[in-house]
């Protein structure tokens, strides 16, 4: 079974899966959506599977490395593989999906095409995480992006059609940075490759690896997203139904931030360094702003949707910090806020199932009849706001510590930054508690009590909830158990973004980040 190529059974068994369903027998949508589920069950048992068998956690390079000729005149080979930055990843798409499928056991219109994209979704998902060819990695970030198209826009909200359309126009304009960008350091040089790790050891003047690496910041920061590329975002999950929440908030966000560490970082060390700054400040910018807006929100699933911008503010940081920690801390942050992002966006469904509005005004007292769902929504609400003993508390705190500790910035610059992230802190807590203030306490709405049965959360939904809030909590009590997956890939990432700055101080003085006025870039030693 060493031999066995398990990522690609991976990534090719739910999308050929997906191709079986119009032929099942099947006119309520009862069937295939336990097919669905049995498909999404089996992949995620795969992926354990492989990762306990053929993964070893002290091998910082790829692993269950599988590469096959597809087109061999332009150099298009079928390359996948998994290393510390795409395996945690990979397991979080195939847990997250297999619970999204369990929670769209309610759809009913047209459930033969809503499952076929969620299978082909799941596939898709993982290739773009396993992949290690780049033009392989552009084509499947793109056929990736049509199941959410169509799910937004034939189950969304009464404005899907927009929501869709702004989606989709956001990341495929995005996406066509990654091809410009890929075709340029493919091309670049005496050898014509795609293969990331040959791309990666081509030496590319510093100029081509600025506008290389602009270009990708902009694909990838729609996706995480960046202020000012997020707008998308909320108007996706103000239409967005359950499953699609999670997907989103789960995975897909997750995306922009693994292809900062993947090409932004990785392959373009020494633009990494200018840009670690301009990262920094995008990021505080990020978790300010958001937390602000979120707070002003009457809608409640805008108001956790710019909870995520917020919180992804965190994992820009981290990325720029120079520091071990602070790089774990990034990696952290985004499984945590995938599985902490999906269980309050189901909430937000679970919610919406029985009063029908998602306005705050017209909630209030709901908690009295729905005292599971009270339950739910105060343990998911802490976890986001980073109580400790919860993973959010955990990633975050590494953030900050790797920042703080960084001696790639002077302290004016680090004393500002902190003090401006430490107020979206602040305002977390705030905005959260009022919003369950506002939902499950206080005088009972007599007229929503009166015109909607609130019922309290069904077996199915506690299982969903009580299968995130366990990893969540275990993260939280014991983070170790996640980040021996990636710690050493992550230190060999660190010392090569160390290793780059002083490079850089010697090739191009003239662009020293030293004649910022706030902050400068050192010249660190390897290692902290």
């Amino acid at each position: 079974m060493e031999n066995f190529p398990w990522l690609t059974t991976i990534i090719l068994f739910p999308i050929v899966a997906s191709l079986l369903i119009p032929i099942i027998p099947d006119k309520d949508g009862k069937t295939v959506r336990w097919y669905a589920l049995i498909v999404g069950l089996i992949d995620f048992a795969f992926i354990v599977y492989a990762f306990n068998t053929g993964y070893d956690l002290h091998t910082p390079g790829l692993q269950l490395v599988e590469k096959y000729a597809w087109v061999p005149q332009i150099d298009l080979n079928w390359s996948v593989g998994a290393d510390g930055l795409s395996m945690p990843l990979i397991i979080l798409t195939g847990f997250v999906t297999t619970l999204a499928i369990l929670a769209a056991w309610p759809v009913t219109f047209k459930p033969k095409l809503f499952y076929f994209l969620m299978l082909a979704m799941y596939g898709g998902q993982i290739a773009v995480f396993a992949v290690q060819d780049m033009l392989l990695f552009f084509l499947v970030w793109e056929l990736e992006l049509v199941p959410v198209y169509l799910i937004l826009s034939i189950w969304g909200g009464k404005k899907r059609l927009y929501a869709a359309t702004k989606f989709i126009l956001y990341t495929a304009g995005g996406s066509l940075f990654i091809l410009v960008g890929s075709l340029a350091m493919a091309f670049f040089g005496d050898t014509v490759t795609f293969d990331m790790q040959a791309i990666a050891a081509k030496h590319y003047p510093l100029n081509l690896q600025l506008l290389l690496y602009g270009g990708f910041l902009i694909a990838y920061g729609v996706k995480l997203p960046i202020f000012p590329l997020h707008t998308w975002l909320p108007d996706a999950h103000g239409e967005a139904t359950a499953p699609a929440h999670m997907l989103l908030a789960g995975i897909l966000l997750k995306m922009g931030g693994y292809g900062l560490l993947r090409m932004n970082a990785e392959m373009l060390p020494d633009a990494h360094a200018t840009f670690a700054p301009i990262l920094v400040i995008l990021g505080v910018v990020n978790i300010v702003y958001a937390a602000l807006t979120s707070f002003a929100q009457r809608n409640l699933k805008r108001k956790i949707a710019y909870s995520s911008i917020s919180h992804m503010g965190f994992v820009l940081i981290g990325i720029a910090s120079f520091t071990d920690i602070g790089v774990s801390g990034a990696m952290l942050q985004m499984i945590s806020h995938g599985l902490i992002g999906a269980s309050l966006f189901f909430l937000v469904g679970c919610t919406y199932d029985r009063t029908h509005t998602l306005m705050l005004d017209e909630m209030g007292g709901v908690g009295v009849k729905m005292k599971k769902v009270f339950a739910m929504w105060t343990a998911c609400s802490m976890a986001s706001l980073a109580l400790p003993g919860m993973s959010g508390f955990v990633a975050e705190l590494m953030v900050f510590i790797g920042f703080a500790t960084s001696d790639a910035y002077n302290f004016t610059f680090k004393v500002i930054v902190i003090l401006l992230a430490a107020v979206g802190v602040i305002l977390t807590p705030i905005y959260l508690l009022s919003m369950l203030r506002e939902i499950l306490y206080g005088p009972e709405n007599k007229e929503l009590a009166e015109h909607e049965e609130l019922v309290d959360a069904e077996p199915r939904e506690v299982f969903v909830i009580a299968s995130l809030l366990v990893p969540i909590i275990g993260i939280g009590l014991y983070p170790k158990m996640l980040t021996q997956i990636y710690d050493s890939t992550t230190t060999q990432l660190t010392a090569l973004l160390r290793h780059s700055v002083p490079t850089l101080a010697q090739k191009a003085p003239e662009v020293k980040p030293s004649k910022w006025k706030f902050f400068s870039l050192s010249a660190p030693k390897i290692g902290n």
